[in-house]
């Protein structure tokens, strides 16, 4: 069936069977090459374990070297890779690009893959090749969830499935999922769906005074102290995934959907009140003499909700007759890659390909009934948003000999961005005329021709150590929300804001896209099984040509939100990573006693203005000693963070103090189930979140600095909190 859709690329793998001579079995021995750069991931044990204490897949990412989580909503935590947040960062799911529609990035790209689906994820934290790049200036995450199995020749159809539910006891956070699958020789299936919610978290202690929340959607309640309101969620999964194989050639499909009924946000004006997805993903994959091909096609779409949810002031007006204030935001995302792989000989690698994408966005806020000031139009936030990119890329992987391996490439292409006239709730001047009027005049359509290039190189001189360097220039285009939000009404910038500072943004269409001239290395020395003991020291350093900063709107006021304008700036950011493991014992009786510590610390700074830059991870370290005997796992981390003192003062970042925090965790994994359980913040520390952003989960929040929602809180971390999983296998 293949090779009569496909007969060109059929043909050639056919005459190369033909014509393969018979030649007797040899045995070769040689060092494994690994690819090149390194990356970074959890284990295969550590993955499952994660998966009993969160819905977020995102934050399986927090124990990797490298990488920092920005809160947000429960199931929609961004990673931080060497200070590079949201959109600076390419991610992939299932080799999709995915784009946050929302103007505050409440569903980033990681949100719409349930952790349960995860089969591994990848990250790439220095210089990237630029067949995983593209359109970012920070690192690349490529998470690909399970796919269906294929039996055997001969082994016929087979079935299997796998159930599990966890439950976590700060919050009340529990869920449960489930998969099937179904496994011939050329045809698989595989169906799996989730679901997972939480209540409100609790902090350690009390961090702000107990209050009775008042018309709120869901009616007057009390918010305790300790209390960190607006962080319930729900959310419900589901996919199917079919597969197809002839010989060398496989076609895949993924079918999925996803509905957030609900979701807080501590550290923005709004919550999400509904979100629906739905994705279609068709790829194929084909190996032939000469090497390889992969082709993608895919379509997702999403319609976004945003309103005050339970915790925040929902009534407004003197009569307590205005509800709210809806937004509708709907994206449609559709892309294509194709990439060719090409090995012309033992040394050579070439990979050509091209990468397509199609973003169309519409964000409107409906008129509000017994409001002068929403009404009596919609609000147009974004009118037919378009964002279109092309490009393509060529790269070269030569293995020079077992000490030398070498990979450079080039990626060129443009970016298309536009949007349609827009309109305020009304067209009285002061409010949204003048704001309109300006926009609408003004050229929209922008077009940005950019160019990435890395260079790599690693060197083993022998079995106990490795080196890498490598040089990329990698280029970002600014987002949708970043050119073209408009409105400088004091409610309206409000509800821009992807960074959850509490402050309010707008967009500016003259924004130029970011360069990052980014060097990385990296020295790893291990024995020579890389069994017994390890460490990796990665130094870095960025130089960021029209980094996208904030500016004030008009004048900024110390120890309040305040409005601003985006603005390109220059920046710098460099740091390290360290990370190693040691095996420290091993008996039959005690088994094998391992020791790990990852340490990481960055610095990020505004060359122009000498300002901090913002959400940048102070230093920190994680340490762990965990215990390995049999089906039993047990261990016990430490992690440790500094003040963070080096912030943003255009943005009135909040400083936080430093903190450690104990965790305890054991599992038991046998081939039918397996269970984790653990205490996580064992001596209940009271500490704020570095990257959490700014507090305003309650009171009033429809315009900066409301009552009920003052400046500076940082949001605050998770108090004591235990939690179970159980998984199933049949």
């Amino acid at each position: 069936m293949l090779a009569a859709a496909f007969p060109l690329l059929a043909a050639p793998a056919a005459r190369a069977e033909e014509q393969a001579p018979e030649l007797p079995d040899v045995a070769v021995t040689a060092p494994r090459i690994k690819p090149l750069p390194t990356a970074s991931s959890p284990d295969r044990s550590r993955l499952a374990g994660l998966r009993a204490t969160t819905a977020d897949t995102a934050a399986l990412l927090g124990e990797l070297p490298g990488v920092a989580l920005s809160s947000a909503g429960g199931v929609s935590s961004l990673p931080v890779i060497r200070g590079f947040a949201d959109d600076r960062n390419r991610i992939q799911v299932d080799g999709m690009d995915l784009i946050s529609a929302c103007g505050n990035h409440m569903n980033p790209p990681l949100s719409y893959l349930d952790p349960s689906r995860l089969e591994n994820i990848q990250v790439y934290s220095g210089a990237t090749p630029v067949s995983l790049g593209g359109d970012s200036i920070g690192g690349t995450v490529v998470a690909r969830s399970r796919s269906p199995r294929f039996a055997a020749p001969g082994e016929g159809p087979l079935s299997s499935g796998e159930a599990g539910v966890f439950y976590r006891s700060n919050g009340d956070a529990h869920g449960a999922r489930i998969s099937a699958d179904w496994a011939g020789e050329s045809l698989a299936a595989r169906y799996t769906g989730s679901t997972a919610q939480a209540r409100n978290y609790r902090s350690a202690k009390a961090f702000k005074a107990g209050t009775t929340a008042t018309n709120s959607v869901s009616g007057p309640h009390w918010i305790a102290g300790d209390e960190v309101a607006s962080t319930a969620y729900r959310t419900d999964n589901h996919a199917l995934d079919l597969a197809f194989r002839h010989e060398q050639h496989q076609l895949g499909l993924e079918i999925a959907t996803q509905h957030i009924p609900y979701q807080g946000f501590p550290n923005q004006h709004m919550d999400m009140t509904d979100n629906r997805s739905s994705r279609v993903n068709l790829g194929y994959q084909g190996r032939f003499g000469w090497g390889g091909i992969e082709g993608r096609l895919y379509h997702e779409s999403t319609r976004h909700k945003m309103d005050f949810g339970d915790d925040k002031l929902y009534w407004y007006g003197a009569a307590r007759n205005v509800a709210g204030m809806p937004m509708d935001t709907h994206g449609r995302n559709t892309g294509a890659r194709l990439k060719v792989e090409l090995m012309p000989n033992e040394r050579d690698t070439l990979r050509l390909g091209a990468d397509l994408q199609r973003y169309r966005l519409d964000d409107q806020w409906a008129p509000v009934a017994n409001s002068m000031m929403m009404s009596p139009d919609t609000f147009w936030n974004i009118r037919n948003g378009r964002r279109d990119r092309n490009e393509l890329f060529a790269e070269w992987e030569a293995a020079w000999s077992p000490r030398w391996l070498t990979l450079a490439g080039l990626r060129g292409g443009t970016v298309r961005t536009d949007a349609g006239s827009v309109q305020g709730y009304n067209s009285m001047a002061m409010m949204y005329g003048n704001d309109a009027a300006r926009f609408n005049a003004a050229g929209r359509r922008v077009t940005d021709h950019n160019l990435d290039a890395t260079l790599l190189a690693r060197f083993t001189p022998d079995a106990g150590q490795t080196f890498e360097a490598g040089y990329s220039r990698k280029t970002r285009s600014p987002s949708l929300y970043e050119r073209y939000t408009w409105s400088t009404n004091g409610m309206a910038v409000a509800m821009n804001n992807w960074v959850n500072d509490g402050n309010g943004y707008v967009g500016d269409v003259g924004l130029k896209p970011e360069v990052a001239h980014t060097l990385s290395l990296a020295a790893d020395f291990h024995d020579a099984a890389e069994q017994a003991w390890a460490m990796r020291i990665a130094p870095y350093y960025s130089l960021v040509d029209d980094y996208i900063n904030a500016r004030c709107l008009g004048s900024c006021t110390p120890g309040r939100f305040n409005a601003l304008k985006v603005a390109n700036t220059d920046a710098r950011l460099y740091g390290v990573d360290v990370s190693g493991h040691a095996l420290l014992h091993a008996s039959e009786g005690l088994g094998r006693l391992l020791g790990k510590a990852v340490v990481g610390y960055v610095k990020g700074k505004d060359t122009r203005s000498d300002d901090g830059l913002y959400n940048i991870m102070p230093l920190n370290a994680r340490l762990m000693l965990e215990q390995q005997a049999g089906a039993w796992t047990h261990g016990i981390e430490g992690f440790f963070v500094a003040a963070k003192h080096a912030v943003s003062d255009v943005r009135n970042e909040i400083r936080t103090a430093g903190y450690g925090l104990l965790n305890l965790r054991s599992s038991y994994d046998q081939q039918r189930f397996r269970i984790d359980v653990g205490i996580e913040n064992l001596f209940n520390k009271h500490y704020a979140l570095p990257l959490g952003g700014a507090y305003i989960g309650q009171g009033s929040t429809m315009s900066l600095n409301g009552t009920g929602a003052p400046y500076g809180i940082a949001v605050p971390g998770m108090g004591r909190s235990l939690y179970a999983g159980l998984t199933v296998r049949f």
